[in-house]
């Protein structure tokens, strides 16, 4: 997922952490060099869907303006066991 709009600078990295973690699934957030941010989430498809939906507006002080969703894996996939939701630099 690539989300834009003003999502630098507000938590939203940190904040999307705390959702995924949240919702069960393992991935990672990081901040793109163009003023994005990137995320790979997964797990079961409805904890991906609310992720997304939580995405769509983010932490208080983010305004997204679009973001670009492309499934990379096998839909209703399990998280892996003891995996974990990470913030990359």
């Amino acid at each position: 997922m690539i989300v834009r709009g003003t999502v630098q600078g507000v938590g939203f990295r940190y904040s999307a952490r705390q959702a995924a973690r949240r919702l069960g699934l393992t991935g990672w957030v990081r901040n793109r060099a163009d003023g994005a941010v990137e995320l790979e989430a997964e797990g079961p498809a409805a904890a991906v869907d609310e992720l997304l939906e939580w995405l769509s507006s983010g932490p208080p002080g983010a305004s997204v303006e679009s973001m670009d969703v492309v499934e990379l894996g096998v839909p209703d996939a399990e998280a892996p066991a003891g995996a974990w939701f990470e913030i990359r630099s």
